[in-house]
């Protein structure tokens, strides 16, 4: 059978494989019932998944390019200064901040957002990928405070500490406080491991937050003798 003259057949059409890689991201990102949110590095959502738009009632596309601080209350501000420090100098890492936000029911939670930096290379200006974790109980309210049990630090750890948030290298920190480089590498890895940080600038970070260092002040320095 000869083929009707002057038509052609269909061409066919093949999907941007990003697009069907990015789809796909999306499905998965909706069977994980952890809430998670993708944003741009000024805090724009760009993409939620289900379980983050469930926590204000909301489906995942009402909260798109909204700002994630609409929604969220951060208590930790030493976040972001540590995430401006580490887009400065490149750093790709995880940042915890204690948040609380009023979901749904009306009943205020309170919990710790994790913000991971991402990007294709390191000189591009990064997103945000965030994740929620729900405490169980209230957290206390957001007072000046000495650290915790298991989080005390000493003298020359406070003296590191504030050093290493100047930016201060492993040289000039040994040099500060009397110590070998090899020295303050221990002092850094002990409270590594103490606090669970994977590096310098979450202990820093973390040391805003447990009022190791004091607050609003430069150039760091420990808040109280420890």
């Amino acid at each position: 059978m000869r083929p009707i003259e002057g038509r052609r057949p269909a061409p066919v059409t093949r999907q941007d494989p990003a697009v069907i890689w990015r789809n796909r991201a999306l499905r998965l990102m909706d069977h994980v019932p952890l809430p998670i949110a993708v944003c741009e590095y000024g805090g724009r959502i760009l993409i939620v998944n289900r379980a983050m738009a469930a926590e204000f009632g909301l489906l995942p596309g009402q909260l798109r390019h909204r700002r994630i601080l609409e929604f969220f209350t951060l208590h930790d501000r030493a976040t972001l200064q540590a995430l401006t420090e580490a887009v400065r100098l490149h750093r790709r890492s995880q940042y915890p901040a204690r948040v609380s936000w009023t979901p749904a029911d009306g009943r205020e939670r309170q919990g710790e957002m994790t913000v991971e930096l991402i990007s294709d290379s390191a000189e591009e200006t990064p997103n945000l990928l965030i994740s929620l974790r729900t405490l169980a109980e209230p957290a206390a309210p957001s007072v000046p405070r000495q650290p915790g049990p298991g989080a005390e630090v000493s003298p020359i750890e406070a003296r590191i500490l504030a050093a290493a948030a100047r930016g201060a290298t492993t040289a000039r920190i040994a040099k500060e406080v009397g110590l070998t480089a090899d020295g303050v590498n221990y002092h850094l890895s002990r409270l590594s491991r103490r606090w669970h940080l994977p590096n310098r600038t979450a202990l820093v970070a973390r040391a805003y937050a447990l009022g190791v260092l004091a607050a609003g002040t430069w150039p760091p320095e420990p808040a109280r003798p420890h």
